[in-house]
């Protein structure tokens, strides 16, 4: 059994992320929204108290970088577990409340360290832990099929005392790429050899083989950078290469590989929680405001067409909520989340862009307008819906998992 319930030792991680929200990220919102590609630099100060925060354990190992398959997580009085990636999720949904775009462009928060957590080894771990690390996966012709992947990876042990990959290809959409101190690359030992030579490696932002081509000008998420690199013969150290180096079969090798998404799916989901919650209660307030009110203890259709549509809206999103926490508990709980993360990052993907368009149709001409956040919110939710996997790729894999079907034999 789950208690849905915020575990009393992570509802002081709640209360501050809320606040951190609330103070920091909600007043600098819609300064860094207009102000694209500028770092915030009050995210510096914040970082430090976070990095603080993790050290003397007051946050509870929240954070990407310490998502992991039930590692360091510690039991409840039940006998489940709630670790790392249910203080990460909780974490998040409440800083997404605040900006979404302004949480992905924290220092040392970045995806890539849930990468890097997922498969290094313990020297690997004490080298990159506590970095910024960026996740480079998709390119111009290897979106959502993470296994079309061309950027290619050869072994060069000319040198033996430095032995390296060189790794070519193009990269593209890569959140805080420009930023972040390292880029965890996603390539192909032999690209012949399918999936099974997939593998990822930790690339030195200073590397200069790894070259910027642009920065993208976006529709949302605009305080978050996101690069597009070309790597060309980019030596990389042998020992920067995250998880084996044998080419394995094809279900062995890529499944060590996409064992990152188990992990990150349901943080996007909690993202777009997060982001559908603000949208709901902003919405809620404006609608008081003006007068109309949301009776819980009366059937939707006795009340009026905004009510009712408010009422239906919220179980959308409650509904998304609980998919997301059982994901997360999942993993803590060294349970095999594939088909729930997939699931939480498909229903929360599609509720928070579907809620936040809908918010801004409810409070008509404010809601469009900047006067309100509520544009910048339903702005910001669709990237949700797209980066981690897009919503049609997610209901793929959920199919495949419930029919039992490879990914050659459903397309």
């Amino acid at each position: 059994m789950i208690n849905l319930e915020i575990p009393k030792k992570l509802q002081m991680l709640v209360t501050q992320s809320n606040q951190v929200a609330n103070e920091v990220f909600r007043p600098n919102s819609r300064k860094y929204d207009r102000a694209e590609h500028t770092y915030p630099k009050e995210l510096d100060m914040l970082a430090a108290l976070i990095d603080g925060m993790n050290e003397s354990g007051a946050l509870g190992g929240a954070g990407a970088g310490s998502v992991s398959q039930g590692a360091n997580a510690s039991k409840n009085g039940s006998g489940n577990r709630n670790g790392s990636n249910m203080a990460s999720l909780l974490g998040l949904i409440e800083l997404c409340w605040g900006d979404v775009g302004l949480l992905l462009t924290m220092p040392r928060q970045g995806l890539g360290q849930a990468a890097i957590a997922a498969v290094a080894n313990e020297e690997q771990l004490a080298r990159f832990g506590g970095k910024w690390a960026a996740m480079a996966i998709t390119e111009p012709e290897a979106g959502s099929d993470s296994a079309a992947i061309r950027t290619t990876a050869v072994l060069d042990e000319s040198d033996p005392a430095h032995p390296a990959y060189v790794l070519n290809g193009e990269k593209i959409f890569v959140t805080s790429g420009d930023r972040a101190e390292l880029i965890v690359v996603w390539a192909s030992l032999d690209r012949s050899a399918g999936r099974g030579a997939i593998k990822s490696f930790v690339v030195e932002r200073s590397n200069p083989g790894l070259k910027l081509d642009r920065l993208e000008h976006k529709l949302g998420i605009r305080a978050s950078d996101t690069a597009n690199f070309v790597l060309e013969d980019c030596r990389v150290p042998k020992e920067n290469l995250l998880g084996s180096p044998e080419i394995q079969t094809s279900k062995e090798g890529f499944a060590g590989v996409m064992q990152t998404f188990d992990n990150t799916r349901p943080l996007v989901a909690g993202m777009a929680i997060g982001v559908a919650r603000a949208c709901l209660e902003r919405t809620r307030e404006l609608h008081s405001e003006a007068g109309v009110t949301v009776d819980y203890d009366a059937p939707p259709h006795s009340q009026s067409a905004a009510a009712s549509e408010f009422i239906a809206m919220e179980s959308d999103w409650e509904a998304a909520r609980l998919l997301t926490l059982q994901a997360a508990w999942m993993a803590d709980n060294k349970k095999p989340n594939s088909l729930h993360a997939s699931m939480a990052k498909a229903k929360a993907g599609r509720v928070g862009t579907d809620v936040a368009l809908r918010c801004v149709a409810l409070c008509g001409a404010i809601g469009y307008g900047e006067g309100e956040l509520l544009e910048k919110w339903a702005r910001d939710a669709k990237i949700l819906d797209l980066f981690e996997g897009t919503q049609q790729i997610q209901l793929l894999i959920v199919a495949r998992h419930l029919l039992g079907k490879s990914s050659a034999e459903l397309k």
